[in-house]
C-alpha cells in the first residue's frame, strides 16, 4: 500500500503541481549582459523553491497534526495508521486489527456504521460533536481513499470541546431563562379559576414548545356580584420574561379596573391608556367581556383580539361580530361593546392566536377549523377544552402560546332547575310601593323556603333599597329577587345614574342609613350603571350550606 499516495487525500490538501521544467542555458545563449544563474540568484531576492507535496514526509506531518488522525481498510476496516495525537487521546493501537476491536471508542460512538457508507459511497461524510469516552467532543470527518482494487477510509477527528461546552451552556442558559418566563407566567395566572353560581369554567394555558421563548398570554374570570361575570383573555405580543412581566401588570389592572363594574368598552378604554404607559413599545390584544344570567348574553368588547365562539344548544356556532378595535396601546381609539346570545346550554370560547394561527395556513382558516372543532365538542368544560387544543394539532413542541377559556351556561332541569329561581316586581306609584316591595319580597322569599333568619333580612334588605331608591331614583323603578345554589340576590334598577356610597350619618339626619343597613346586614353590595342611563343597587346573602 502506497502510503504517501493516499495521504495526498488528506482532508484540506491540495495536490500541488511542481513546476519543474528546466530551461538550461547554454553559453552561446547568453546575451550580452547576460548574468549567469549562479550571479542571478544573488543578486534577487527570490525564496527557494517550495517542495512538492510528493516530496513532503508524510508520516512525520501526520503526527505532528494536532488533530486526531486514523487510517483503515477493506470491508472490516483494518487499522492500518493512527497518529500520535490519537495515541495521545485513546492510547497506542495495533495496525492489522478490525475497527471494532482496534478502535473501540469509535464503535462506542456509533461512527462504525458510517465507515460503511463511506466505503460503499465513495462520498466523504461528516459527524459533528460527538463526545467521545475520554470526555472531549470531537468533530469527525470520514474520507475514502483508493489505492488499486483495495479501498479505505482516512477518518480525522477535530476537538471541539471548547465550542460544544460553550454552545451547551448557552442552551443551558436559555433554558433557565424559559424556565423563569415559564415560572413568572403560570404565577401570574390564576391559579383557582373563580366558579360563578351560573356558569362552569375550565381553562389551559400550553406555554410554547423549547426553541420557543414563553409569550404574554393570559385569562382570568372576575366575580363582579349580583350574580354577574367577567371574563377576559389577552396575549401580550413578544415573548421572554418582558412579556410575561407585562401580562401580569395588564391582568392585575384588568382586576382593579373589573371592581368599578364598568362596561366592556370602558374597560378597555382604561387599560389602553395604562398599556402606553407601562411600555410604549408593547401592544396587546384583549378581549372582556360580561355575562349577566338575566341578560342571557355575552356582552364583550374586543381590542384586536379573536372573536368569541359560541356553540348553542342544538350544536351551532356563532362567531363575534364587530365591534373589534386596535391592541391596546395603539391610543386614540373608542372602543364599543357588542353582546352574542348566551343562554341555557350554550358553550363559548375564548383564545388567544396561537390555537389557530399556523405559518402555512390563512388565519380565518384556523378559525374555522375550530368552529367545526366546536360543533362536536360535548362534555364538561375541560373535556371540551382539551378536545379542541387536540383538535388545533397543539402538542409540547407547539411554536407559540396557547391559551383556552371555556364557559358554559347548564341548562338546568328537575329538581336542580328549583335551586335557580328569578322573581321581579315593577315599582310603581308613589310611597306606596315601598308596602308592596316588602309584601312582594316577603312573599317570593317564603315560597322558596328559606329559614326565618333570612327571610327576615331579606326583606329588610328589599326594603332598604326601594326606600332609596324612592328617594333618590327616578322612573322606571324596579324590585328582582334571583336565588342560586350558593346565595340569594337583591337588586333595585331605577332612571338615576348618581351612584349610592355608604356613608356615616350624624345623630341628627333623618336621611342615609339605608345604604349602611344594607352593608352591614349583607355579605356583599354593590352597584352599577345600566346601559341607557339609570343605575342598579344590589346585595347578596351567601345560603347556609344545606
Amino acid at each position: 500500500m502506497n502510503f504517501t499516495r493516499w495521504s495526498a487525500r488528506l482532508p484540506g490538501t491540495q495536490r500541488r503541481a511542481a513546476a519543474r521544467t528546466d530551461h538550461p542555458v547554454t553559453p552561446d545563449r547568453l546575451g550580452e549582459g547576460a548574468v549567469p544563474a549562479a550571479r542571478a540568484e544573488q543578486l534577487t531576492d527570490e525564496a527557494p523553491p517550495v517542495p512538492a507535496v510528493d516530496e513532503l514526509p508524510v508520516r512525520e506531518v501526520l503526527d505532528r497534526v494536532p488533530a486526531l488522525v486514523a487510517l483503515v481498510h477493506g470491508t472490516d476496516h483494518r487499522l492500518a495508521y493512527v497518529n500520535d495525537a490519537y495515541v495521545t487521546a485513546f492510547g497506542p493501537r495495533d495496525p492489522g486489527a478490525p475497527a471494532r476491536e482496534a478502535l473501540p471508542e469509535l464503535d462506542e460512538i456509533g461512527l462504525l456504521p458510517l465507515l460503511d457508507q463511506v466505503l460503499r459511497s465513495g462520498k466523504p461524510r461528516t459527524v459533528k460533536s460527538r463526545k467521545a469516552p475520554d470526555g472531549r467532543s470531537y468533530t469527525f470527518t470520514c474520507t475514502p481513499v483508493t489505492e488499486g482494487d483495495t479501498g479505505g477510509v482516512l477518518v480525522f477527528a477535530t476537538d471541539v470541546t471548547d465550542h460544544a461546552e460553550a454552545a451547551e451552556r448557552l442552551r443551558a442558559s436559555e433554558r433557565r431563562q424559559r424556565e423563569t418566563a415559564v415560572t413568572l407566567q403560570r404565577s401570574l395566572l390564576p391559579q383557582v379559576l373563580e366558579e360563578p353560581d351560573d356558569l362552569r369554567i375550565a381553562a389551559t394555558y400550553q406555554p410554547g414548545g423549547t426553541e420557543a421563548a414563553v409569550g404574554g398570554d393570559w385569562y382570568d374570570v372576575i366575580t363582579l356580584g349580583g350574580g354577574r361575570t367577567a371574563l377576559v383573555i389577552g396575549d401580550v405580543m413578544g415573548r421572554g420574561v418582558r412579556a410575561a412581566a407585562v401580562m401580569g401588570q395588564l391582568r392585575t389592572a384588568v382586576r382593579a379596573y373589573a371592581r368599578l363594574d364598568l362596561p366592556p368598552h370602558e374597560i378597555l378604554q382604561l387599560l389602553d391608556g395604562l398599556a402606553t404607559e407601562i411600555d410604549a413599545n408593547q401592544i396587546a390584544t384583549c378581549v372582556y367581556a360580561i355575562h349577566d344570567p338575566n341578560e342571557g348574553r355575552l356582552v364583550y368588547a374586543s381590542a384586536g383580539h379573536l372573536p368569541i365562539l359560541v356553540r348553542d344548544e342544538s350544536g351551532t356556532v356563532l362567531r363575534a361580530d364587530e365591534p373589534t378595535g386596535p391592541p391596546l396601546g395603539t391610543g386614540g381609539w373608542m372602543h364599543a361593546s357588542g353582546s352574542i346570545p348566551l343562554g341555557p346550554g350554550s358553550t363559548a370560547v375564548l383564545y388567544t392566536d396561537g390555537l389557530v394561527e399556523r405559518r402555512d395556513e390563512d388565519l380565518d382558516e384556523g378559525i374555522a377549523s375550530l368552529e367545526r372543532a366546536l360543533s362536536g365538542a360535548t362534555g364538561t368544560p375541560q373535556v371540551v377544552c382539551d378536545r379542541l387544543v387536540r383538535s388545533a394539532g397543539v402538542t409540547a413542541d407547539h411554536d407559540d402560546d396557547v391559551a383556552v377559556l371555556v364557559l358554559q351556561h347548564p341548562a338546568r332541569t328537575g329538581p336542580d332547575s328549583d335551586l335557580f329561581r328569578n322573581a321581579a316586581l315593577e315599582l310603581l306609584g308613589g310611597i306606596e310601593a315601598a308596602p308592596r316591595a316588602r309584601a312582594f319580597a316577603s312573599g317570593v322569599l317564603t315560597s322558596w323556603r328559606f329559614p326565618a333568619e333570612l327571610h327576615d333580612l331579606g326583606v329588610l334588605a328589599a326594603s332598604e333599597l326601594v326606600a332609596n331608591s324612592l328617594q333618590h331614583g327616578t322612573p322606571p323603578m324596579r324590585l328582582r329577587l334571583r336565588r342560586t345554589d350558593r346565595r340569594l340576590i337583591i337588586e333595585v334598577t331605577d332612571g338615576d345614574d348618581h351612584l349610592p356610597r355608604r356613608r356615616r350619618a350624624e345623630p341628627g339626619d333623618e336621611s342615609g342609613r339605608g345604604i349602611a343597613i344594607v352593608a352591614t346586614i349583607a355579605s356583599n353590595w354593590g352597584s352599577r350603571r345600566t346601559p341607557g342611563g339609570g343605575k342598579a343597587v344590589w346585595c347578596e346573602f351567601v345560603l347556609p350550606k344545606g
